[in-house]
Order: C-alpha cells, then structure tokens, then sequence
C-alpha cells in the first residue's frame, strides 16, 4: 500500500480526486500530460489513477500520459449536462456517480467543485499527500534538475561576464556607450535559457540598496563597488523541472561591510552543506546557520537573516522539505536549497545559494559555479 492509498484508508475515502492543467505540479507528477486546459484525476483506492479529459485531447492524452485515458463521454458527463444547468455541479455528479464513495481531495481542490460533490458525496480534505511524495525524487527527476541546473549556471556565467566586462563611469557601469541595467542582464540571461529550452520569471537582478530586500528585482543601472544579487530559477520546458542558483558579485572591491557580509554567508553555506543528510531535520540546519551568524554578530529576524535557508526544488521551485524553523526530518533523495543570506537596509544584501541532492551520508551539490565576490 503507497502513501496514497493509506491517506485514502485513513480518511475513509474510496478515490482520490483531483483537478487542473499540467501547471498543478501534483497533477503533472500523477500523470505526466502536459495540457493547458484542467482535467480530471481520479484514483480509487487499491487502483491505478486514470485521467478525464475532452474527446479532443484523448489521442494525445494516451500517447502521452503514464495513466490510462477516458474521456468525459466515458464518465457520463455529457448525459449529465443534459439534466444539470450548472457546470460545477455536473462535474461534481460525474465524479460523484464515477467514485461511487468517499472523495479525498487536495487543500488546493477548487471550492466550487468540492461543494458540488458534496451534495452526492462525502467529501474529506488531505493534508498534501502527493506534495510529500513529489519531495522524494528518482533517479530520473534528479537527472532533469541537474539538466536545467547546467543551463542555469551557463546564464549566470553569462550574467557574471557582462558584469565582469563592463566599465565605471561615474560610478556606473557601461558595457559599450550604454549603461548595463538590471534589465538588460536580466534579457541576456532569459536569452540564452530559452534557446536551451527552459522558461525564467521573475529573474533577480538587483543592485545596491535594492540587494537589502531579499525579493527586490531591481532596475535601472548596476554601480560599481556595490553588492549585485543574481537569482534565477528556471524551468524546463520539456520535463517541468526547476533549479534555483543565486550568486552576489560586485564590479571592484565593495565596502568592508560587505565584504565581511560575505564571509559570514559563505562560510554558513559551507557548514549548512556539512550539516544536511537524511535523517536531520531542517530546522536543526538552519540553527546552526543562526547560530554562525549569531556569534559574528548578525541578528536573524526583521534584518540580518531573514528567510528560511532552503526549500524543496522540483515541479515547483517552492516545494516540500523546508530547512526552516519548522523543517522536519530530511530524506535521502530530497533535491534542496542551501541559501544564507544577510540583508541591511543602508548597507545592502548578500545571499549565495546552491541547489543538491540530500543523501543517507550528506548532501550533493549540483551547483558547481564558483563563488568570488569581486569580478
């Protein structure tokens, strides 16, 4: 019996029911079909899952899905719309008269939809059985991270060198007769991720005072002597799966302060990394970094380490195991972040992040770009 099959005994449910497009990471994992348009997942209990999808979509979905394929017809659905005026509810009795029991759905499960299947059935709310199970990964899922992981540090070496080559004038940099801005680093690097085929959003470019505000995506010209921050977390288009880098550089020497910021990040990226391995929980990781920070004077909290050290990467660049203050046990197989940063308003910000795999032993890294400071 897998983990989902005990949720659903557990619960007292007969089937397992979701809904969404291959953007829902859980309904990309159960079934392996990427679509744009929501379909329906069903598993009963003790049963392999099929999916529910349009006559249109039926011959793709069989070639291209890991599940067996019905379609709405199949279900009854179209009999269905014939006597229910509301979509909702005609959704809610075919998955009702389909399941012929208990349904078990996801925290995330449209509310809607969920209302409509109680009136035929009883209906209970899991806890996030397939995100726990999403943050195991395979052999095959590490191969896809480390994949988009290559292709990330190819941007970010690409970021780096038109850094690297750009020229102060006036306490500004330029690369030619312009100024080199966030945005325009920001457009080189999505450039070159694209023609290796994966998507970036919301890339972090930030300079200066900006580089204070962890999740600041800067703008306008980068200045010389100041903290840059540089986080990227693409995904690949052809498997779904994200990595996360982040790296801070400045062109010339920066400020001693941020210098001994640096120091401090690096080296509690170095202990988290000899700290993480199955079996240790996240919050005790991520101590460990407080305390380092600690003892070099930096306080955690509103300023100085404010954010979680690490996080899950997969279908999500955000997912299950946290390395946090509510972080439990880590798992061999796990793929997470391992991300100090320290951030001052007046000052600015410093974070390095690496992405690796948790193993019964301790942890493998997947980043292998370098980490200096100055460039």
């Amino acid at each position: 019996m897998d983990a989902l099959d005990r949720s659903m005994e557990e619960s007292g449910a007969d089937a397992y029911v979701l809904i969404g497009s291959s953007d829902n990471a859980d309904m990309r994992y159960l079934t392996r079909f990427i679509t744009t348009d929501p379909v329906v997942y069903i598993r009963k209990r003790g049963e392999p899952g099929v999916i529910i999808v349009s006559q249109m979509e039926y011959d793709r979905a069989v070639r291209e899905a890991t599940v067996p394929v019905m379609t709405r017809a199949d279900v009854g659905l179209l009999r269905i719309l014939e006597e229910e005026k509301d979509r909702w509810r005609a959704l809610g009795r075919m998955i009702a008269e389909y399941v012929n029991g208990a349904v078990l759905v996801p925290p995330t499960f449209p509310y809607a939809l969920g209302t409509a299947i109680s009136g035929y059935s009883s209906i209970h709310l899991d806890t996030g059985t397939v995100e726990a199970i999403r943050a195991v990964k395979t052999r095959k899922e590490i191969t896809y991270i480390r994949r988009v992981q290559k292709a990330t540090e190819t941007a970010m070496e690409h970021a780096i060198d038109l850094i690297g080559r750009s020229k102060p004038k006036g306490g500004l940099l330029f690369l030619g007769k312009s100024p080199l801005t966030s945005e325009r680093v920001r457009s080189a690097m999505h450039e070159l991720l694209r023609s290796r085929g994966c998507i970036a959003r919301e890339t972090i470019v930030s300079c200066g005072e900006d580089t204070a505000t962890p999740h600041n995506r800067g703008s306008g010209p980068l200045r010389e002597c100041e903290p840059i921050v540089i986080d990227i977390f693409p995904q690949d288009e052809e498997s779904g799966y994200y990595s996360d880098m982040t790296r801070t550089v400045s062109r010339g020497e920066p400020a001693p302060e941020i210098r001994e910021m640096y120091t401090a990040v690096r080296d509690a990226q170095d202990l988290a990394a000899a700290s993480i391995k199955a079996g240790v929980a996240g919050s005790a990781v991520y101590q460990a970094v407080v305390d380092l920070f600690r003892d070099r004077g930096y306080t955690t909290g509103l300023k100085g380490f404010t954010h979680n050290l690490g996080h899950g990467v997969g279908l999500e660049v955000h997912e299950l195991p946290t390395l946090g203050p509510g972080g439990d046990a880590l798992m061999a197989g796990n793929v997470v972040t391992n991300e100090p940063g320290l951030y001052y308003p007046g000052t600015g910000g410093v974070r390095i992040e690496n992405t690796g795999v948790v193993t019964r032993n301790g942890f493998r890294c997947l980043t292998r770009f370098p980490r200096e400071l100055v460039v």
